[in-house]
């Protein structure tokens, strides 16, 4: 008997387990398992204008590709100063602003170079101005001198007829003329009751459709040879300047200083489909003798015998550098008060690694006259202003008014060893 009742109980248990399975089964399969999606490894291309810094809301700073933490950083920091960026020197000290972010907006914002430049009178400029409303108006229809006497610099008023172009020649909203960098947030508000624009963005309107597209007017296309046009002959066929540098930059560093071919010419990325079949009838391509020409150049100097230490923005050029390579390389010697080791020219931005890598296979490198500190002696100034000191320079002016001995800093200053080794280059 008690055999039997056992075997009943365990048989309605398996039972029990087998429904139990089921109906698990049956709501898993009903569940909705959320959606993969794969993450685009190419980021989107910023399209960036001018902008003050100091004019931009949260959104603003996300179209310039900022995360929401760097962001909240940023504003932070300006708070921290005073509430306001006087400079581009200021902002660059800001580490939310990563030294290759920097480097791709630098050109657009609208700021002195430096805080002595911002302190000067010669910067009125870039002071903030206030915004004069006479009546209702359609942006559209208005010139670089309508916004200058409206309250806009004339650097602003310039930015924003670039914002204007690259939306397609019109703001077509106010949605849109509100994202405009140069347009602050209050200055949106004063203007927006008397702007003549629909207040939304048309449902058909292509984005950016005409961005990319050139104007044809006054262009004269003549038989041209695309490896010895230089900048002002891009510009001639309707390319901006930074297109036009572009285009040679390509020609010179990427193919080694010449279109073999049409199809070189037509992989460049600034040059539209369409407007390569504009210029193609008038296109006549030489065997490349610019190549034999810059050899020559560049035989001029003897670049064996010059120090990297003292070589000039010219000689930069004659070697091959483009001019914001050889400036980039200049301003970074400066700051760092002379090289120490040839490695340290490799970091520089905006260089062309293999040009580099053949400068410094060819050219001396002296530094007897570099100066070196030890960190008890070494001058605030120069500890504030040198790329390897300036983010430790407050604890080092810290440290040594109680401890005047390098190697107890060293041991307080608690750095990353790479850091530590670039900063012992320029201590005794």
């Amino acid at each position: 008997m008690k055999k039997s009742y056992y075997t009943q109980i365990a048989g309605l248990g398996i039972v029990l387990l087998i429904l139990l399975a089921f109906k698990n089964y049956s709501k898993a399969e009903s569940e909705n398992f959320p959606e993969i999606k794969f993450i685009s490894e190419n980021s989107p291309v910023l399209s960036l204008t001018d902008f003050d810094p100091n004019d931009l809301n949260e959104e603003q700073w996300q179209h310039l590709g900022f995360s929401s933490k760097q962001i909240a950083t940023i504003l932070n920091y300006k708070k921290m100063i005073g509430g306001r960026f006087i400079s581009k020197e200021q902002f660059k000290k800001c580490f939310a602003v990563s030294a290759e972010k920097y480097s791709e907006l630098e050109t657009y914002i609208l700021l002195p170079e430096n805080n002595k430049e911002a302190k000067s009178n010669n910067f009125k400029s870039f002071e903030k101005r206030t915004v004069t409303i006479s009546g209702r108006f359609n942006p559209d229809h208005y010139s670089a001198n309508d916004w200058i006497q409206m309250g806009f610099s004339e650097k602003q008023a310039d930015a924003i007829l670039k914002y204007k172009k690259y939306l397609g020649g019109s703001f077509v909203s106010k949605e849109k003329f509100k994202e405009c960098f140069i347009i602050s947030e209050e200055n949106f508000q004063k203007m927006s009751p008397y702007l003549i624009l629909p207040e939304k963005t048309p449902a058909n309107f292509t984005h950016y459709s005409k961005n990319n597209k050139y104007e044809k007017t006054n262009i004269q296309y003549h038989l041209f040879d695309p490896n010895t046009l230089d900048l002002e002959g891009w510009k001639s066929f309707g390319f901006s300047d930074k297109q036009s540098q572009t285009i040679i930059n390509y020609r010179d560093r990427n193919l080694k200083g010449s279109f073999k071919s049409l199809e070189d010419l037509q992989k460049c990325f600034v040059i539209s489909a369409e407007k390569f079949e504009e210029m193609k009838p008038f296109i006549r391509l030489s065997s490349a003798p610019n190549n034999e020409n810059k050899i020559k150049q560049q035989e001029k100097t003897d670049f064996s015998k010059v120090d990297l230490n003292a070589i000039t923005f010219k000689q930069l050029i004659e070697f091959g550098f483009d001019e914001k390579a050889a400036g980039s390389m200049i301003g970074f010697r400066k700051k760092l008060g002379g090289f120490v080791n040839k490695e340290q020219i490799l970091t520089t931005y905006n260089i062309d690694p293999e040009l580099t890598q053949k400068l410094l296979a060819t050219a001396q490198l002296n530094t007897s006259n570099v100066q070196k500190y030890t960190l008890t002696e070494a001058p605030e100034e120069w500890l504030r202003n040198h790329p390897y000191f300036k983010y430790s320079a407050d604890k080092i002016i810290y440290y040594r008014i109680s401890n005047p001995d390098d190697r107890k800093i060293w041991k307080y200053l608690k750095l990353k060893p790479e850091y530590e080794t670039r900063m012992r280059l320029y201590t005794k």
